[in-house]
């Protein structure tokens, strides 16, 4: 027997909860000629986006030069937070900043031999659910805008 559906609050608490303490999610990009690519990344979560960084030769980050899209997946597939969103490579973040990516990844890219740059992905969307009864009400952002 499934737990009762979560209402749309209660998803967006979990989901919140869980861009603020989960450490790791898969990123999905694509080439400019389609061939995909995913790609586990560390973050940090701003209140507004997902900070990352990777190797500049990685084609996570030369994808997303071409096309500035990503798709992004938190948690089990049965407790699922799927983000699409737009990636914006920074030229540069604070210390501050930097050093809460640090201390959270437990990997400091400022420290990297070779380039890592930060780049940040701003939510189009996000939807949640953990089993077949929250399918329906998995929406909790579109047009960058929560629903609840």
């Amino acid at each position: 027997m499934l737990p009762p559906a979560r209402t749309l609050e209660e998803r967006k608490r979990d989901t919140l909860d869980r861009l603020t303490h989960d450490v790791d999610a898969w990123v999905a990009t694509a080439s400019p000629d389609g061939a995909p690519y995913l790609m586990p990344l560390s973050f940090l979560w701003d209140g507004t986006g997902l900070l990352m960084s990777t190797r500049s030769s990685n084609p996570t980050l030369v994808n997303l030069r071409a096309r500035a899209l990503a798709h992004v997946s938190l948690g089990p597939t049965r407790d699922v937070v799927l983000i699409t969103g737009e990636a914006e490579l920074l030229e540069s973040i604070s210390d501050e900043l930097a050093d809460s990516f640090a201390a959270k990844a437990g990997f400091d890219p400022r420290q990297a031999k070779a380039s890592y740059p930060y780049f940040r992905i701003v939510p189009r969307t996000i939807q949640a659910w953990r089993e077949v009864n929250e399918i329906a009400g998995r929406d909790l952002m579109r047009d960058s805008q929560w629903l609840a």
